[in-house]
């Protein structure tokens, strides 16, 4: 997201869709043009911790990290024993 800080970014999740949006100025001379940024992910329901996702802007690059839930914690998740 080259020429926005990360007062100009937002990151939110809505209905386990992960909803990265940016909007900024940029003044050339007389003109003002605007820079908008928009993506939508959706995250299949239980197989992320959508309350730990974390976000970082550095230099123009926007860094969200969304962790996975470990198998073993998932409940649609069982393993059945072979005999």
């Amino acid at each position: 997201m080259p020429g926005l800080g990360k007062e100009d970014v937002n990151v939110s999740v809505e209905q386990n869709t992960l909803i990265i949006k940016g909007e900024g100025e940029k003044e050339e001379g007389e003109q003002v043009s605007g820079r908008r940024y928009m993506s939508r992910i959706d995250l299949p329901e239980k197989l992320y911790r959508t309350d730990q996702i974390k976000a970082e802007m550095k230099n123009g690059v926007l860094k969200v990290v969304v962790p996975k839930v470990k198998e073993e914690e998932r409940s649609e998740v069982f393993h059945v024993n072979v005999e």
